[in-house]
C-alpha cells in the first residue's frame, strides 16, 4: 500500500497483486509496466520479475492495519480480473475490503466480463464502500465494457476514461455514477482533442453523473494541466465509510485474514 498517492482522484494505491498483460490500444504506453520494467532482474526489489504476474499475499492484511480512513485504489500496478488471477485469490481481496470498510475501495479493469462473472456470484454488490469500474479508451474496446459493467451488480460504477484516444460519440451513462476522463502522457503519448472531452463532461451534466477531469497528458503532462473550460472538474460520487471500528475488533477482523493465510496461503 502507498500512501500519498499521486494519482489526482485517490488518496492511497493497495497492490496484492503485481503485474499484467496488455488486451487492448489503452495499454500500449502502460504507465505500470514501464515502471516495473526498470526493476526487472534487481534481487529482492518487489519488481524483481518485472512486469510478469505475481500474487502479493503478504499484502493482503495491509488495508487493515490502516486506522486513518483512505480511498484506496486497488491493484494500480495490475488488474484484479486478469485469467491468471484464481477466483479464491479476487475472493480474499473483495473479502478484506468488506473487512475494512472504514476505508473506500476503488477497483478498475479491462477485464468487464470476468468481473461481472465473478460478482455475480458475489455478495459484495452490498458494499457501498467499494466501487468497481471499466476502462474506455475507444469505441471498439472500451465501450462494450459499459455494457458489462452496467449489468454488474454494484453499489458505485464509474468509468476511467484515460487515455481517450478517440472521440467516443454518445455514450450510454444509464446506471454510471463517475467517470474520470485523462490524456495520455508520458514518451509517445497519443494526442487527445478538446471536443472529445467537451462532449464527456457535457454528457456527464446531462445525465447528473460525477464528472473527473484528470489531466491533458502529452510528453510534459505538467505544462498541460488539468483545467477544462477554466477550471478543474474534481467532482467524486458520496464517499460512504462505515465508522473505524474500536482497536479490538479491527485486531480481531486482521485475525480472520491472517487465519485464512495460515491455513491456505
Amino acid at each position: 500500500m502507498s500512501d500519498r498517492s499521486k494519482i489526482e482522484w485517490t488518496d492511497a494505491t493497495w497492490n496484492p497483486v503485481r503485474g499484467c498483460t496488455k488486451v487492448s490500444p489503452g495499454c500500449t504506453h502502460c504507465y505500470a509496466e514501464t515502471f516495473a520494467e526498470r526493476w526487472r532482474g534487481i534481487s529482492r526489489h518487489p519488481y524483481e520479475q518485472g512486469f510478469d504476474l505475481k500474487l502479493v499475499p503478504g499484502k493482503l492484511i495491509e488495508p487493515l492495519l490502516w486506522v486513518r480512513p483512505r480511498t484506496v485504489f486497488v491493484n494500480s500496478m495490475s488488474d484484479l480480473f486478469q485469467e491468471g488471477v484464481p477466483d479464491e485469490f479476487v475472493a480474499r481481496v473483495l473479502g478484506v475490503m468488506r473487512l475494512a470498510d472504514w476505508h473506500v475501495y476503488q477497483v478498475l479493469t479491462k477485464r468487464a466480463e470476468r468481473l461481472r462473472e465473478i460478482l455475480v456470484r458475489s455478495d459484495v454488490e452490498q458494499a457501498q464502500h467499494i466501487w468497481f469500474g471499466v476502462s474506455v479508451e475507444n469505441r471498439k474496446h472500451g465501450l462494450p465494457r459499459i455494457d458489462h459493467l452496467r449489468r454488474t451488480p454494484a453499489a458505485i460504477r464509474f468509468l476511467s476514461v484515460e487515455p481517450l484516444l478517440e472521440d467516443l460519440g454518445e455514450i450510454n451513462l444509464d446506471g454510471i455514477d463517475w467517470v474520470i476522463v485523462g490524456g495520455e502522457s508520458g514518451p509517445g503519448a497519443r494526442p487527445m482533442e478538446p471536443a472529445w472531452v467537451l462532449s464527456i463532461r457535457n454528457q456527464c451534466r446531462q445525465a447528473n453523473v460525477s464528472f473527473f477531469f484528470k489531466q491533458w497528458g502529452g510528453v510534459q503532462k505538467s505544462r498541460n494541466g488539468r483545467e477544462l473550460d477554466g477550471r478543474t472538474w474534481d467532482d467524486l460520487p458520496p464517499l460512504c465509510r462505515l465508522p473505524v471500528p474500536p482497536r479490538k475488533e479491527r485486531e480481531r477482523r486482521l485475525r480472520v485474514i491472517e487465519e485464512v493465510l495460515a491455513t491456505h496461503g
